[in-house]
């Protein structure tokens, strides 16, 4: 055999020894180990949120018959906490929850209702139990429709109007 192999296989059975002789010697030696548990934990609590779209009765030049438009509250409730929707009276002057009040020009006023029914037969006010909209959560967003009514009354001046309703969730 020429001298280069056979150095050539010496070394590489020598490699191969202490390779084998490596893993001898961990596999010999018994690893220790020691153990424990983590708690994980977390806490959910009963939360809502709401958002709003505009509801919007359009243009008119004479208010001799009703106009009625509808708007819509996003109601986001964890699941299963039951909740409310209440709306106030609004900030027009003299307002309450059966006679809502747009203001315009000059302090003008067009009074209109906010119903939970298509039928605008159920006003739609803030306390609960007698004229709020009742819910249950569940976890994803709930549509809250607004029913709007805007009734016969005496042409107000020519202009915008508007109010501002405050929507209360209540849970």
């Amino acid at each position: 055999m020429p001298p280069y192999r056979s150095n050539t296989v010496r070394r590489a059975l020598a490699s191969l020894g202490l390779c084998i002789a490596t893993l001898l010697g961990v596999r010999g030696a018994a690893a220790s180990t020691a153990t424990t548990t983590m708690s994980v934990t977390m806490t959910i609590t009963s939360g809502c949120t709401v958002s709003a779209t505009t509801l919007a009765f359009g243009t008119a030049s004479t208010l001799s018959s009703a106009i009625t438009a509808t708007g819509s509250l996003s109601v986001t409730c964890t699941n299963t906490t039951p909740y409310n929707v209440g709306l106030d009276q609004g900030s027009g002057s003299g307002a309450t929850i059966s006679t809502r009040k747009m203001t315009g020009p000059s302090s003008a006023t067009i009074n209109y209702g906010l119903y939970q029914n298509s039928t605008l037969t159920t006003v739609f006010g803030n306390t609960v139990g007698t004229n709020t909209e009742a819910g249950t959560g569940t976890g994803a967003a709930q549509t809250v429709d607004v029913y709007g009514q805007v009734p016969v009354q005496t042409w107000p001046a020519p202009g915008s109007y508007s109010d501002v309703v405050n929507v209360t969730i209540t849970y």
